[in-house]
């Protein structure tokens, strides 16, 4: 890997565990306030609402300018988001803010990916980013929950800044104060990120103009037989582990009676599996082979299922690693292919806007669906069946898809594989 593939791994590991211990303190926020469950689960939709709003814009924008500098603006935009949630403003708006920042960082983020390394090394780069985001995202909750926990969140309040007044009186809010730090770690890191020798890619004078060609991007990558595939599956994957993980927070809490610093760590349970299976299929599959782990998301879904007749911790905690890991495996290999598909199709920075759209749109349709059944009664159990017949189901439809795909257009498919294979060899 060259060097400068590293110093973007750090950024996205501090900026990613920064957005993870976030959302704990903020559900711990809206809990400590009083506010309605409804509240809490639309942390999650709220947080991908400027993904799809803003979808068209932002893959442009990363395109535009050198994607260490989109980094670096877009974790900006992130402490202006902590501070408006520290200073009064109601924390779904203020999360929508990060969430703003995590939107545009994104696209620049899988970007340079395609940018800095050849196509031979993208599933085992995929391998690496995905491995630091879940590794993020375990010590983030981690971090957040222990950060709102009595004892740390005591010694926080007791430390006063001589002759200023922070107005910070609560756990949570100094939770997000230190938070505020772990982002400018990762800003300093984007400062680091070197610039590649691809054109940049000027933005339109109108970028209302920008409309019609998102709409003309998501198309193509809809209408690729391998890009289709990918895409679909990316998207139901992250559509689901985005509500996830604040589900697996209200199980906890029902079926085991934890607190939301107990139960973050089975938060981080999942994303240890999810991490393993990522590196694995980093070091077994090629780009070429990505379409072979659609079965393990119809396994996924029926574990999910399985949650509900979980009672005891200690037989949560291993199978939540595994549900973790058949998670990893699938989406690493589909993500790298879906970036191969979208470079080849569109440009790197378009590509992931689209690739984002979709996802986010997911996440955003079932976090509302969440929230708006537990707002009518809905129990957590009722919510992880749902979910699990609903990742399952769709599995089985897109393997269906893409068996129909390889048979009514064996050429077409067999020529993109090619692409893949050679791509992946010599590229």
């Amino acid at each position: 890997m060259k060097r400068g593939f590293y110093t973007i791994m750090s950024a996205q590991f501090f900026s990613s565990l920064a957005d993870n211990a976030l959302f704990v303190g903020a559900v711990q926020l809206l809990r400590s306030s009083g506010s309605p469950e409804w509240q809490q689960a639309a942390l999650v939709p709220m947080f991908a609402l400027f993904y799809v709003v803003l979808a068209p814009f932002v893959g442009a924008f990363a395109d535009a300018f050198p994607k260490g500098r989109v980094m670096l603006y877009s974790n900006g935009i992130k402490i202006v988001g902590c501070l408006m949630m520290l200073f009064g403003t109601h924390p779904l708006m203020s999360y929508a803010i990060v969430g703003l920042g995590a939107a545009a960082y994104s696209p620049a983020k899988y970007g340079i990916l395609t940018e800095l390394l050849p196509a031979s090394q993208l599933v085992k780069a995929n391998g690496w980013i995905e491995g630091l985001t879940i590794a993020s995202i375990i010590l983030g909750v981690l971090l957040g929950g222990q950060l709102v926990s009595p004892m740390i969140s005591s010694q926080l309040l007791s430390f006063d800044f001589p002759l200023f007044d922070t107005s910070v009186d609560t756990a949570p809010e100094a939770a997000i104060s230190v938070l505020i730090f772990v982002y400018l770690v990762a800003a300093w890191f984007n400062t680091r990120i070197p610039r590649t020798d691809v054109p940049m890619r000027p933005m339109p004078r109108h970028l209302i103009s920008l409309l019609p060609d998102f709409w003309h991007c998501n198309t193509r990558l809809w209408r690729d037989y391998l890009g289709q595939i990918s895409l679909s599956t990316t998207t139901l994957f992250w559509g689901v582990s985005g509500n996830l993980r604040y589900i697996v927070l209200a199980w906890a809490s029902v079926a085991l009676g934890y607190s939301v610093t107990q139960a973050s760590a089975l938060v981080g349970v999942v994303a240890i599996g999810t991490a393993a299976g990522a590196v694995a299929a980093s070091v077994r599959m090629r780009l070429d082979q990505a379409t072979n782990v659609l079965p393990m998301g119809i396994g996924m879904g029926l574990l999910v299922i399985l949650l509900n007749f979980i009672n005891n911790v200690w037989v949560a905690a291993p199978f939540l690693v595994l549900l973790g890991a058949l998670g990893g495996f699938l989406v690493v290999p589909m993500n790298a292919l879906l970036q191969h598909r979208g470079h080849n199709l569109m440009g790197a920075g378009r590509s992931i806007a689209v690739q984002n759209f979709n996802e986010q749109a997911c996440i955003l349709g079932l976090g509302a669906f969440y929230s708006l059944s537990t707002g009518m009664g809905l129990s957590a159990f009722s919510a992880i069946s749902v979910f699990g017949v609903v990742v399952a189901g769709n599995m089985w439809v897109i393997k269906r898809w893409h068996a129909r795909n390889c048979r009514a257009h064996a050429e077409d498919v067999e020529y993109l594989l090619e692409i893949a294979r050679n791509d992946t060899l010599h590229g």
